[in-house]
């Protein structure tokens, strides 16, 4: 007779373990589900765990178990703009970008719901972890460029933009993830450029930014890209000069 392995022994997890185990199966039913539709009893069978165990981490039942998921999923969408301050800012840009649409794509529902409020789950506790999440963006972006003391328009064209990218996901969500992803981010980084060279128009600060941005731009770049496509769009608008 061959013997038969023992079964593995059974290890208690410790409680941040489980605490982590249930924030799991609790981000992958929201990833997928509006808030409301998901349960304790959801969480505790995708977890493979008592309905009452749940409780005992999360004594505020869903409201808690939600806000505590969605803190974990900010701060991993606040990492998504942390990048090394190193090389051009529209490369820079698109790595934070492809890391963020990701973060989309993986949690399209729960994206959606949480962007677009409305929720039985939201409250002022919720709005303010998201909104936290847009400030976190917008304070990396702008340690990209240089920019110890941001004026408001400075700070107003970044934080524009964050919305631009905001609701840009939900359509590309809407429209079945079209178009493909590496094409929404490329368009991305080109609106954030347009709402720089806009601003630096009328702002000096801004003006600074994007000359030191430009400086380490090449022709093969993603600005060099844009200025060529739209070079032949406004070449016959010389008498507006």
């Amino acid at each position: 007779m061959t013997s038969q392995a023992p079964p593995p022994a059974y290890r208690r997890l410790s409680v941040e373990e489980r605490r982590s185990q249930l924030l799991d199966a609790a981000l992958t039913l929201f990833a997928h589900r509006a808030p409301e539709e998901v349960s304790l009893d959801d969480v505790a069978e995708a977890a493979g765990v008592s309905r009452p165990l749940v409780y005992r981490y999360f004594p505020g039942g869903k409201q808690q178990l939600y806000e505590a998921a969605l803190r974990s999923a900010a701060e991993e969408l606040q990492q998504c703009f942390a990048e090394p301050p190193e090389g051009p800012l529209t490369r820079r840009l698109g790595r934070a970008l492809d890391r963020y649409l990701a973060f989309v794509g993986r949690h399209d529902a729960g994206f959606s719901a949480l962007l677009q409020g409305g929720s039985v789950v939201e409250t002022s506790r919720t709005t303010a972890i998201v909104d936290g999440v847009r400030r976190a963006a917008a304070e990396h972006i702008l340690s990209h460029m240089g920019v110890e003391e941001p004026g408001p328009r400075l700070r107003m064209t970044v934080r524009m933009w964050i919305t631009a990218v905001e609701a840009a996901s939900l359509i590309w969500l809407d429209e079945g993830k079209q178009p493909p992803v590496e094409e929404l981010r490329d368009w991305l980084v080109e609106q954030f450029a347009a709402c720089l060279l806009a601003a630096a128009g009328r702002d000096p600060q801004t003006a600074a930014v994007v000359r030191g941005a430009l400086a380490l731009e090449s022709g093969q770049g993603p600005i060099g890209a844009l200025v060529r496509r739209v070079l032949p769009v406004v070449g016959d608008a010389g008498h507006l000069l």
